[in-house]
């Protein structure tokens, strides 16, 4: 099990408005944006912005990540060796598989697993044609 990428959550009013000041912070275009439930996300960079009324994004305000792993399962067998529980999940989700998991020392932690796409698309494919990283 390897983590892939990590991303620092942003809150945001508006992602039109937001988005360029961290597409040029990270020197890239957005590499993801999409819904989620009541909110609108993008993944630039390092940042993972979240748009949406503070009372429907404020769920995701108490967790860590999203963390992007390359096996979930093997992910949840490690952590949960040391202690921690799964909270919620698994989801599934427009980037792949999704679990909360709560560490033994209280710290909340979104993991994912993306899909074959998503993995490709935003990590790239190697000349071999396998997705890389």
């Amino acid at each position: 099990m390897r983590i892939l990428k990590t991303y620092a959550r942003v809150f945001v009013t508006d992602l039109d408005t937001a988005l360029p000041i961290y597409e040029r912070l990270a020197g890239a275009k957005a590499d993801l944006r999409f819904a989620f439930e009541n909110a609108e996300l993008a993944a630039v960079g390092d940042f993972l912005l979240i748009a949406g009324h503070p009372e429907d994004v404020e769920q995701y305000r108490n967790t860590v990540g999203p963390v992007i792993v390359d096996d979930l399962d093997a992910l949840l067998r490690t952590v949960t060796a040391y202690g921690a529980e799964l909270t919620a999940g698994p989801f599934t989700s427009a980037t792949g598989t999704f679990v909360y998991v709560r560490h033994v020392d209280g710290a909340q932690l979104e993991y994912v697993q993306w899909s074959p796409e998503t993995r490709a698309l935003v990590r790239g494919v190697d000349h071999c044609g396998a997705a890389s990283g």
